[in-house]
């Protein structure tokens, strides 16, 4: 079972907002995650996160790979 931590993006169109989540490798982008650990938020300069590092760091540990993004977003907290 491979484990990523990635985006589910939610919002309306326009406004888009995400969730950091783990979730299968295989599973759509909005499917059903193992766990939420955050969100973040982009609006033009401003961007609002949340990210609960201990929990991140539990899933990393266990073998989950972060995406790109959500690797940025873990190292600018």
């Amino acid at each position: 079972m491979a484990v990523v931590i990635r985006l589910s993006k939610v919002g309306k169109r326009g406004e888009a907002r995400f969730r950091i989540v783990v979730i299968e490798k295989k599973e759509r982008r909005d499917g059903k995650p193992i766990e939420t650990i955050g969100w973040y938020e982009k609006r033009g300069k401003i961007q609002n996160k949340d990210i609960n590092m201990e929990r991140f760091k539990f899933w990393v540990s266990k073998g989950a790979t972060p995406s790109i993004t959500v690797s940025k977003i873990a190292q600018s907290i």
